[in-house]
């Protein structure tokens, strides 16, 4: 099954929006864990540790960490990067599409954009 942790500057509205098309979702936020408040690379090591896919929308940062700990032989346990201006409604599509048609072995050192 699918795990995430959803980084603080995620929008709850895809949270909520998600949790109600899907309650048994396993997903955390980084402000309610004790790594809240934590530099991106931080984040990224402590989801590999919880075997959880990173949703974000941070599009620069996020994303270069991620590369660079793969360059490093570091392993990143999966990242989603959601543009701010992707409509909330098709960011929850395509994350339930990807809770359906994948696995957590499926995202390790990946980073894939939406939409789909």
């Amino acid at each position: 099954m699918m795990k995430f942790v959803a980084d603080e500057n995620f929008d709850n509205r895809i949270l909520r929006g998600l949790l109600r098309r899907k309650p048994d979702l396993d997903i955390v936020r980084v402000q309610d864990l004790e790594i809240a408040g934590a530099d991106d690379d931080l984040v990224l090591a402590w989801a590999v540790q919880a075997a959880r896919v990173l949703l974000t929308h941070d599009q620069r940062t996020v994303p270069m960490y991620a590369y660079q700990r793969i360059e490093k032989g570091k392993t990143v346990a999966g990242v989603i990067v959601v543009p701010n201006k992707l409509s909330i409604q098709l960011a929850i599509e395509d994350i339930l599409l990807i809770v359906e048609a994948t696995s957590m072995p499926d995202w390790v050192n990946q980073v894939q954009r939406l939409p789909l």
